[in-house]
């Protein structure tokens, strides 16, 4: 009887040892648990807890590591896109202290009396297209700050797509020639209908055309939609310059200039907010160049949202 009661109180001690070991074990690391969090806490998002796969606090040490380590991404990212803004602001700065400071000068000259008669008409005509200028640039802005900020409100409704084309480009025709352009269009004359936003649609194609009229320095455009049961293809194409391969996966970004040499003819905001629009719409676009013989810009839009 008295080894039946030696061998439980020996199992009982070395349970007793095992689970104070455990105890401390938990203990050591709610401590180091704790520390940890303070130096988190305070700004240390490289600290992570060290933990083996047996410890108990092993889940909670996984847990705050990922949390450490996802809030170091995050503050990675606020900076850089800080950053940007920063860059973003410098540039917007620029492009309109420039202008604003020519139309201003300008209007001295007519406002005292510098200039008179034709030439006085001429300052008008110049600071007129000045002005125009700076108004399509804060609109522009504007667009994309709400495009950027999510505030952009949309409304998707059935319309013909080819139709709708037709009447935008309709609209473009004059200007075409008027800036010696050649076109040529090519749309079906088969209904094609799907969810589309109207104005987000013409606003797509106009920065697309104005994008080659000021730009692309050539004589022709030519604009083709293909289309089947899934999506609608857009083939936009000039036969400019053409774009450089190292400026060409840079165009779609925000304020991005192909020629630094001198100074934007547009706002440089145009061809991002056309692939806001084309996000939107659940669709993508994409540009191929070759230097001397023009640019290619194809939008592939599903039919179904």
């Amino acid at each position: 009887m008295n080894v039946y009661l030696l061998f439980a109180f020996a199992l009982a001690l070395i349970i007793i040892v095992y689970l104070v070991s455990i105890l401390w074990r938990v203990r050591t690391q709610l401590a180091l648990i704790k520390y940890a969090l303070e130096d988190i806490k305070n700004g240390n998002l490289n600290r992570r807890v060290l933990t083996r796969k047996s410890d108990i606090t092993r889940q909670i040490c996984y847990d705050i590591n990922k949390i450490a380590i996802n809030s170091q991404s995050q503050l990675i990212q606020q900076k850089q896109s800080e950053q940007a803004y920063k860059q973003l602001m410098t540039s917007l700065s620029h492009d309109v202290k420039t202008p604003l400071a020519s139309l201003v000068g300008y209007l001295e000259a007519i406002e005292t009396d510098i200039v008179v008669g034709e030439e006085k008409d001429e300052y008008i005509h110049v600071a007129y297209n000045k002005a125009q200028h700076l108004k399509h640039f804060v609109e522009n802005l504007f667009e994309w700050v709400k495009l950027d900020s999510r505030e952009q409100i949309f409304h998707f409704e059935l319309f013909d797509l080819n139709e709708l084309s037709r009447n935008i480009i309709a609209d473009w025709v004059p200007i075409l020639e008027k800036c010696h352009f050649e076109y040529e269009i090519d749309i079906p004359e088969t209904e094609y209908a799907m969810h589309i936003d109207v104005n987000a649609y013409t606003r797509i194609l106009n920065n697309l055309l104005q994008n080659i009229i000021r730009h692309s320095d050539g004589d022709k455009v030519t604009l083709r939609i293909f289309e089947n049961e899934q999506q609608v293809k857009i083939v936009v194409e000039d036969n400019g310059k053409g774009i450089s391969s190292d400026n060409l996966p840079h165009i779609f970004e925000r304020m991005y200039q192909c020629d630094h040499s001198r100074s934007s003819k547009g706002n440089r905001l145009g061809l991002a907010i056309v692939k806001e629009l084309i996000n939107v719409h659940k669709g993508t676009i994409t540009a191929n160049s070759t230097i001397n013989m023009g640019t290619i810009f194809t939008i592939l839009l599903p039919k179904a949202l």
